[in-house]
């Protein structure tokens, strides 16, 4: 009788390779999310770059236009608008030392209270609560100064983004025909291309989706915000666009900034501006972003909230934004094994469509 089953051994070695796998991609988590945006960069832009090659007949040359022309935009959007966010995020930077001493010691109590009406013993509640919870209220703006300077670190992936995604628009047909050569089983080569084929689909969905649904954040935020006159509109305008690349989370977030910016400046339309938030949160994510997205990104709730905490614990704010692709991978990963497994137990499979369920052949 062997001292050593070699079954158990090789589960055992299999179990350790994968736990290794696994340890070298979080230790190297923060080049390989690198790598990830310069992938959804290449999705983004490589529809324009595939049309423009058929009339360059050279994928080096259409890439390199389509970079001029993606330079000249980002280069007149700063140009023309650039300056006034610029001067709107210095006016509330000098003014947030003050607006959060008067939060913490309670005085903003009295001022916004006689703005708004409120009887005198609510004032001297609403002092009292926030004299006594200063450190708190202290520690939360510490807290956010430190996210804030932590995704101000991560600022090098502008510039590293769009050249690696260099690469991948000129050669990333290649990688993918390089990795199906080595499979040279037919059902697994048909569940690689499956595979591959819906994470093109959905990858390419999602990042023009993304970008569409923030430029509509901004067009309506800085307008709504520009018409009622809440201070700082075009840079919370702003802020709220990006904040909508992050998925649950920054809206959530740069609807409570607004809110509580206008409310220290003493904006005197709050109740008008929480309406316009509710509202406009509803349309984007009930009438707008299930037309944009369409069935690709399907993610029951539970399942999205995982991925976006999961995603912060282990990349901080890149992490949130790439959960929810990686969430939607898995279960195109998920569905294309069912289909394989099907297939070698009962035979061939009709083919489902990315976003359906699998359906045995009648």
């Amino acid at each position: 009788m062997a001292l050593i089953d070699t079954r158990a051994a090789r589960v055992l070695l299999t179990a350790l390779l994968f736990a290794l796998g696994l340890g070298f991609l979080y230790v190297a988590r923060h080049t390989l999310i690198a790598f990830l945006f310069a992938i959804l960069f290449a999705y983004l832009v490589d529809p324009a770059v595939s049309r423009l090659e058929r009339w360059t007949r050279s994928r080096g040359t259409a890439i390199a236009v389509i970079y001029l022309l993606v330079v000249l935009l980002l280069a007149l959007f700063f140009f023309f608008v650039g300056p006034r966010i610029g001067r709107q995020a210095q006016r509330l930077t000098e003014a947030l030392p003050g607006l959060l001493d008067q939060v913490s010691s309670g005085n903003i109590a009295v001022t916004i209270g006689h703005e708004h009406g409120w009887s005198d013993f609510t004032i001297r509640q609403v002092g009292a609560f926030l004299a006594n919870h200063r450190d708190d209220l202290l520690s939360i703006a510490q807290r956010a100064g430190i996210r804030l300077a932590e995704a101000a670190k991560e600022s090098w992936l502008l510039v590293v983004i769009p050249i690696l995604a260099i690469f991948f628009l000129k050669d990333g047909r290649n990688f993918g025909e390089v990795a199906l050569s080595s499979i040279h089983s037919q059902p697994q080569r048909e569940f690689m291309e499956g595979v591959r084929s819906d994470l093109n689909e959905m990858l390419a969905q999602f990042i023009r989706a993304q970008l569409t649904l923030a430029f509509f954040s901004f067009l309506v935020y800085s307008s709504f915000m520009g018409i009622l006159k809440v201070p700082y509109a075009l840079m919370l305008g702003s802020s709220g666009g990006l904040m909508e690349f992050i998925p649950l989370v920054g809206p959530l977030v740069a609807a409570v900034v607004i809110f509580l910016v206008a409310l220290l400046s003493g904006y005197s339309h709050l109740l008008l501006l929480v309406i316009f938030l509710g509202a406009w949160r509803v349309v984007q994510d009930y009438v707008i972003a299930p037309r944009i997205m369409g069935k690709s990104m399907e993610l029951h709730p539970l399942a999205a909230l995982f991925g976006v905490l999961a995603g912060g614990e282990i990349a901080g704010v890149l992490g949130v934004y790439l959960s929810i692709p990686v969430m939607a991978s898995l279960r195109i990963f998920l569905r294309r094994w069912r289909l394989y497994a099907e297939k070698r137990r009962f035979g061939p499979l009709n083919e489902y469509v990315l976003g359906s369920e699998v359906v045995p052949r009648p």
